[in-house]
């Protein structure tokens, strides 16, 4: 059963912005990302759409979950990483399992796209 559906779109030059402004080892990413988030964009020929894309996902599953709890949950327990064939999926750690719990959710669908200046994500909490 759907217990929530978030949606986000973030602005890939925003992100940009703050590269140029900090670099990739800046406050804001070491804020926003996990190590493993960190690690996947320094393969990545574009760090500004990667982050972009993997903020939305932050805010998309905060957006299908955070309704469901008491007190709703900081965004950095949101890691999204790739699976082997290359498909996005969020990490259920143990940060983000007890939400999880509490929200009667076992699965957390997750589709990416970016299109020109913008990354969206969207999530299905089953």
């Amino acid at each position: 059963m759907v217990k929530g559906v978030g949606v986000d779109l973030c602005s890939i030059s925003r992100i940009r912005n703050i590269l140029d402004r900090e670099g990739p080892e800046g406050a804001f990413f070491r804020r926003a990302f996990s190590d493993a988030e960190q690690e996947e964009a320094s393969l990545r020929h574009d760090l500004a759409s990667f982050y972009a894309a993997r903020f939305a996902v932050k805010e998309a599953v905060y957006k299908a979950v955070a309704p469901l709890t008491k007190n709703g949950f900081d965004l950095r327990i949101v890691e999204s990483v790739h699976r082997p064939d290359g498909s996005p999926v969020v990490r259920i750690t143990d940060a983000l399992q007890p939400y999880l719990e509490e929200s009667g959710i076992g699965t957390l669908h997750l589709s990416i796209t970016t299109e020109g200046d913008y990354a969206a994500a969207f999530v299905v909490a089953e």
